[in-house]
């Protein structure tokens, strides 16, 4: 895995804050060993979880979204090493891989505009070479019999999170996606608005469920297109749940998981659909922190869930005082997913 940067014990021991008399997740999360193959140690180690971080917002850029993505998968990596290690969560279960090295796409982006009709097919072909590696490692984390952890980047990498699913499962697999948008646009060039519908297109995906739907931001082509592959595809919208109230947040979530428990399915996590949390698509309305994390704890205690990618949130957009909330927040959903799907029998 050539792309992949790994996390070292010594970079685990930088952003630890070592306090007397208190074990911290990053005294006893996994890092891989130097010189060693990372394939053998992945299927060899004992730890459940493998975390991978993305630290790229170049498919955010490409759907004219603002950049500040690329900052999630270090504030997010600080918190969950100063995390409490006890009875209720765990540390030793977690594998820090590392992050995909995007560094010289980052590097290329940064002169690029996204209203010149040139640029815009650079950002999507910058996006297509992430695709190859994010799918490579998901790959192989799965393969290896692990569940991977994704944190960061833009809702592109959705596709690479499916692709290198299926792949690893040898079939299509589905996914179920908490997000304000459907990110099932048109096959206009890769960008973060259409991750799930070229998964879709390309045979990886087969059933996709869109949990919370903003209807004030859902195009009527979008919705026509949903319409035409309602066998496969399905959602409920947040106005329908939370304002008019015609539909209940759990007999939903229990539609939901019946839909897409078939196979080995995603959990796809779109930072924007909460209110007020710095994002490339930042909203004012939509579900609450509370309403996320049980979300995620009842749809990881399915035996057929694949991997979690939780995406969007950018610190870069936070006003500088709370940007290592991002990081926070992101820590509760990592170990609210352990912790429901290690009660799995």
């Amino acid at each position: 895995m050539e792309k992949l940067l790994p996390f070292t014990m010594n970079d685990l021991a930088k952003i630890t804050n070592h306090r007397s008399g208190e074990i911290k997740f990053g005294e006893k999360m996994i890092t891989l060993p130097k010189d060693t193959d990372v394939i053998s140690f992945l299927k060899t180690c004992e730890a459940k979880y493998v975390l991978l971080g993305i630290p790229e917002d170049i498919g955010i850029r490409a759907n004219y979204g603002r950049p500040g993505a690329a900052s999630a998968w270090d504030s997010a990596i600080k918190n969950i090493a100063n995390i409490q290690h006890n009875r209720f969560s765990k540390g030793s279960q977690l594998i820090v891989l590392g992050q995909v090295d995007v560094c010289e796409e980052m590097k290329e982006v940064e002169h690029l505009d996204f209203n010149d009709v040139d640029d815009r097919s650079k950002l999507s072909q910058l996006v297509e070479r992430i695709d190859k590696d994010v799918s490579h490692i998901i790959f192989n984390i799965i393969k290896a019999g692990k569940i991977p952890i994704i944190i960061g980047g833009g809702h592109n990498n959705s596709y690479g999170n499916i692709k290198g699913a299926a792949l690893a499962k040898g079939k299509p697999v589905n996914a179920i996606n908490f997000d304000a948008h459907s990110d099932f646009r048109i096959l206009e060039g890769r960008h973060s608005g259409n991750g799930f519908s070229y998964a879709f297109e390309e045979g990886f995906l087969k059933k996709y469920f869109v949990f919370g739907l903003h209807e004030n931001h859902t195009s009527k082509s979008v919705l026509d297109i949903i319409k035409k592959t309602e066998d496969r595809v399905r959602y409920n919208t947040y106005d329908s749940i939370k304002i008019r109230k015609e539909k209940d947040f759990y007999l939903e979530m229990n539609t939901a998981l019946a839909f897409v428990e078939t196979d080995g399915f995603g959990i796809e996590i779109d930072l924007d659909a909460l209110p007020n949390i710095a994002s490339s698509a930042m909203t004012l309305s939509g579900f609450s922190v509370e309403e996320l994390r049980q979300f995620i704890s009842f749809f990881a205690k399915n035996k057929n869930a694949t991997y979690i990618h939780i995406c969007e949130g950018a610190p870069d957009l936070d006003d500088g005082k709370n940007n290592h909330l991002i990081g926070k927040l992101i820590g509760y959903l990592v170990t609210d997913f352990i912790k429901s799907n290690n009660a799995i029998a």
